[in-house]
């Protein structure tokens, strides 16, 4: 029979006689964090146009142009980092270098491949040598350092092709030449800005080093530019 009664009771019958100590706080709210799913939401760009996200990222390129001509303002460059600025002038750079005398038999065949190649080649060594060194900033955006840090020789690279058009006697390589070494200066001089301050302070020759030898030969490379002509060509 008591087994019966047992049974027969509410199932929350012995609450009642369940006493709470006046020690113990109880008040209090209930919240639920929903922050995280409305910052998704804010950012998300899955349901954006298309013209939309190029924009977006044309803007973006162009603000690290801007960061690059005026060096002080790094934290961006090194935040929102991107590959497109420098790959975009990594090819301005290696088209415009095609066509030269000295490939000229080969109609400039091989120079887009070796301008292409030097650039991504030593940027990867030199960004190696950063993090051996104790850089602590990553991969990708040292790499964005030193590819949006061409641009000011990508302008010296138009302002001499400009000049060749008008010439290549001694005036003209006197301006090239001096066009070329405030280019170059100002690549250093850019680069070392934003990679300067995530090296060790006894280690900053080292990473400095490889940087003004990766510039130097791109500089070069402008500065002994010559377009072909075509009596230089043989059937």
């Amino acid at each position: 029979m008591a087994e019966v009664d047992e049974s027969n009771k509410p199932l929350f019958a012995g609450l009642s006689d369940v006493s709470i100590s006046e020690d113990i706080p109880v008040e209090g709210e209930i919240t639920v964090p929903v922050g995280s799913q409305t910052q998704e939401d804010e950012y998300s760009t899955l349901d954006e146009p298309v013209k939309d996200t190029i924009l977006r990222d044309l803007k973006a390129v162009g603000k690290k142009f801007v960061h690059v001509m005026y060096p002080k303002k790094s934290s961006a460059l090194l935040r929102d980092w991107d590959l497109w600025g420098p790959l975009l002038l990594c090819v301005t750079l290696a088209l415009m270098l095609q066509g030269g005398s000295a490939d000229s038999k080969d109609d400039g065949g091989p120079q887009f491949a070796e301008v292409f190649v030097i650039i991504w080649f030593g940027s990867v060594i030199i960004t190696l040598n950063s993090k051996l060194l104790g850089g602590t900033i990553s991969f990708f955006q040292s790499l964005c350092v030193l590819g949006y840090c061409i641009l000011p020789l990508t302008v010296a690279m138009v302002v001499c092709r400009l000049v060749l058009l008008g010439g290549s006697g001694m005036a003209s390589f006197i301006v090239r030449f001096v066009v070329v070494i405030a280019s170059f200066g100002w690549s250093t001089f850019a680069s070392t800005a934003f990679l300067a301050d995530s090296q060790p302070p006894n280690r900053k020759a080292l990473v400095v080093y490889p940087v003004f030898l990766f510039y130097f030969v791109i500089s070069w490379m402008i500065l002994t530019f010559s377009p072909s002509r075509s009596g230089d060509t043989q059937p």
